[in-house]
């Protein structure tokens, strides 16, 4: 266990900060499987609502930082491409 006050308060920022990133994670996840299941669904209608709302929730952990730019990027088009590629 730390001793210095600095170092205990380190730990304290970086649970906190785990705890909010681990929260969004969760959230981007839900957000992708409903486009998963709609897809699967064949649910065209829904499946671009659910794109659309997985988008947005991509690109804001992207400006918290909890993924890189360019995590997104690519999770942003394999969704769009499962969505389009839909008859």
């Amino acid at each position: 266990m730390a001793n210095i006050k600095s170092a205990k308060k380190r730990i304290l920022v970086a649970e906190a900060k785990t705890e909010r990133n681990k929260a969004i994670k969760s959230r981007v996840k839900t957000f992708v499987k409903k486009v998963d299941a709609a897809v699967a669904a064949g649910d065209k209608e829904l499946a671009k609502e659910a794109l659309r709302a997985a988008s947005i929730e991509l690109t804001k952990a992207s400006s918290k930082g909890v993924y890189h730019k360019n995590t997104v990027s690519r999770k942003i088009s394999r969704l769009s491409k499962a969505v389009n590629a839909m008859a």
